[in-house]
């Protein structure tokens, strides 16, 4: 039964900070660390799961995640030529420095968002940006200064959501690693085929009624309604890529067009014909 990984973060020695870029779009990664990471992947269209928060992002995603926040892999499954690059923290980044210094109160701030991730947009995301790709060509020092820079841009922004709620499902993922792993593991590989609750309560020693309480305190919806949620965060990348819609509603599991195009609706907040429309015509202004 798989878990949900720790990841074991590796610095430089002299580095306080690790800057880099992962290509682990075939690998199932769901982990989490001590250490804070921002993340900025560049990509038609992909996944963010985050704690328990799922949902899709287009053209490029910039998010912050705090300690021990448990997150998939952000190029998961991208099918696309895509770029990353990944900026992990060291647990003392900032020392107590961050407690005490005023001119640090809004990054303060920032980071005890970030126990919840935070996703970031508009013209905050793009100068953040711009910023991120810089940075291998400074040396250490002049690197440190402008990832300052970068986070003082974030903190003092109002163009950003927050990702989960409370703390409260962070700490039940991590008490109870293996069973929540292997849930969210059976949900990825399961969720185009009819995904069984019999199965996957007995797949962590549950009984189905026992399973589906569980599941509900956990995720704050039913098993069933993750399941949908994540196969319309689905429908909605393979939109993304230019497949029709009657194609993305089997191929997401879905056996009625007519509850596909409703539901779809109900979690998105418009028909999948005009989700596409907008797409369409957001890519070629992009």
């Amino acid at each position: 039964m798989n878990q949900i990984q720790l990841e074991r973060v590796e610095f430089e020695p002299g580095k306080s900070f690790k800057l880099f870029s992962p290509r682990l779009r075939n690998t199932f990664l769901w982990h989490y660390h001590p250490e804070y990471e921002l993340v900025y992947v560049e990509a038609d269209a992909g996944i963010r799961h985050v704690g328990t928060h799922i949902s899709g992002y287009t053209h490029s995603d910039l998010v912050f995640i705090g300690s021990n926040l448990p997150h998939l892999n952000f190029d998961y499954r991208l099918r696309s030529e895509y770029h990353q690059i990944v900026i992990q923290l060291r647990t003392n980044f900032l020392g107590e420095a961050i407690n005490n210094a005023p001119e640090l109160s809004l990054i303060n701030q920032l980071f005890k968002n970030a126990a919840l991730g935070i996703a970031f947009h508009g013209d905050t995301k793009a100068l953040a940006i711009q910023k991120l790709k810089s940075l291998n060509s400074l040396n250490a020092f002049d690197q440190l200064l402008e990832l300052m820079n970068i986070f003082q841009l974030l903190a003092a922004s109002n163009e950003y959501i927050i990702l989960n709620n409370d703390e409260t499902s962070k700490d039940f993922i991590l008490k109870d690693k293996i069973r929540m792993g292997a849930i969210y593991e059976y949900i990825d590989a399961h969720y185009h085929q009819k995904p069984d609750v019999n199965m996957v309560a007995g797949k962590v020693n549950l009984t189905t009624p026992a399973f589906c309480r569980y599941f509900k305190r956990q995720a704050n919806m039913t098993f069933t309604e993750f399941v949908n949620q994540y196969r319309i965060e689905r429908a909605k990348n393979l939109l993304m890529q230019d497949k029709n819609i009657t194609e993305t509603c089997y191929a997401v599991g879905f056996e009625s067009l007519s509850y596909f195009n409703k539901l779809f609706n109900k979690i998105v907040g418009e028909n999948p014909s005009d989700f596409k429309k907008k797409w369409v015509v957001h890519a070629k202004i992009g």
